[in-house]
């Protein structure tokens, strides 16, 4: 069964936010992750949304998506998105 990991996320530093969005994305490949969607908010219809942007990550199970969060290659980009943003990160599966 897939597995989302969802991101919501305010920008804090754009420079550090986009070195990080830049290495990011590789280390999702072997865990054969994959981006489905990075957006801005546009509206809120109902409720509080936390976060400017959103990410959505889909990956082929949930133990795919722990092993690339617990992953040395993710890992070492924590202390650079932290400086970037705060990000909140939910996994959901179906």
């Amino acid at each position: 069964m897939a597995a989302y990991l969802i991101g919501t996320i305010t920008v804090r530093d754009p420079e550090a936010w986009q070195a990080y969005v830049a290495q990011v994305g590789a280390t999702f490949g072997p865990f054969n992750g994959r981006v489905i969607f990075r957006g801005e908010k546009a509206i809120v219809l109902s409720g509080a949304a936390h976060g400017q942007r959103v990410v959505v990550v889909e990956f082929p199970d949930l133990e795919s998506l722990r092993r690339w969060h617990e992953s040395p290659q993710y890992q070492g980009l924590i202390a650079l998105r932290n400086q970037g943003a705060e990000v909140v990160l939910t996994a959901y599966a179906d």
